[in-house]
């Protein structure tokens, strides 16, 4: 097509291929599905037990209840459609779509690194300021938190698509077979991309430096406060309860300077791109319920009565459909 202009809104675009045999699709979607399923059951259970019980509802906890809701954006966003494409081959899709999918994915990325640093802060003044936690993070606060992580969320991912969307579009290929920011940079006519690539970088040291530096100045103050202490007992409980949270941003930042590097690094193969973006948006949600259900005593207690409960209503089914 040349360098001739399309009209986005009527037009259809090609999604990449991967050549997959026969097996290695069913194989691949299966997979993805279990995946996919684990992880919607994992962090929609997080949600109904800290939604429901009233002992949860403080601010470690509400925390946790956005990053499960981010987790959920983030690879609904990506499996199921990629799943989609791998079994029909069927991979057309509409601007708008791959422009929402794009959307779902860098706002996922983003809104982790923000939420996973106010939690940071909070475990800090949780452990360093104990009699002052409470007025602290009080309900104004945490809900101002909150809100404010998902504003700078909305608002830097909505420049970084907006300097995108000037270009206007003259290629109708995708390369990829999921839609990111870059992707969709490179269906437009722009020969220059300067602005578009400070930004990126702009926003990705500011999203990750941001985060490492809040880590890195809580745990140094929770460190020195828990060596100082006297009590044992408090010691271990506060670094447990820290370890669970740093587990969660290392394994994000890991997969997240995977796909970095991959996009950074000049000539690096499609399938190891496509390879890495859905490692950050699979590895990070799929582990997060599991590590805080495992690690965090309340939600394992919650997480194990509901089970029970659910266990108990379909013997009770059972019984009824018998008799």
């Amino acid at each position: 097509m040349g360098n001739r202009t399309i009209d986005v809104l009527n037009a259809v675009f090609i999604m990449g291929k991967i050549d997959l045999s026969s097996e290695g699709k069913y194989l691949t979607v299966l997979i993805g599905s279990l995946v996919y399923l684990f992880t919607l059951f994992g962090n929609l259970s997080l949600l109904a037990v800290i939604a429901f019980n009233r002992n949860l509802h403080g601010p470690m906890y509400l925390f946790l209840f956005n990053l499960s809701i981010n987790d959920l954006i983030g690879i609904s966003a990506m499996i199921p459609r990629v799943m989609s494409y791998v079994l029909s081959e069927d991979m057309h899709i509409t601007y708008p779509a791959c422009l929402i999918q794009a959307f779902c994915i860098h706002m996922y990325g983003g809104a982790t690194l923000l939420i996973l640093s106010i939690m940071s802060f909070d475990r800090y003044i949780a452990i360093c300021h104990p009699l002052r936690y409470h007025s602290i993070m009080n309900k104004n606060t945490v809900v101002s938190l909150i809100a404010s992580a998902w504003l700078i969320d909305f608002l830097l991912v909505g420049i970084l698509f907006g300097l995108t969307l000037r270009f206007p579009v003259c290629k109708t290929v995708i390369v990829n077979i999921y839609c990111d920011n870059v992707s969709l940079l490179r269906l437009t006519c722009a020969t220059d991309t300067t602005v578009n690539n400070i930004y990126g970088l702009f926003i990705t040291g500011v999203l990750h430096g941001g985060g490492a530096f809040s880590v890195v100045f809580s745990y140094s103050f929770i460190l020195f406060t828990c060596f100082k202490s006297s009590d044992s007992d408090a010691k271990l409980k506060a670094l447990h309860t820290c370890a669970t949270h740093l587990l969660v941003f290392l394994i994000y930042e890991f997969s997240g300077i995977i796909v970095v590097l991959v996009y950074r690094i000049p000539n690096t193969p499609l399938l190891l791109q496509t390879f890495a973006g859905m490692i950050f948006v699979i590895f990070p949600p799929g582990l997060n319920p599991v590590i805080y259900g495992i690690k965090t005593k309340k939600i394992r207690v919650k997480l194990l009565q509901l089970f029970s409960m659910a266990k108990s209503s379909v013997r009770v089914v059972k019984v009824n459909s018998v008799t």
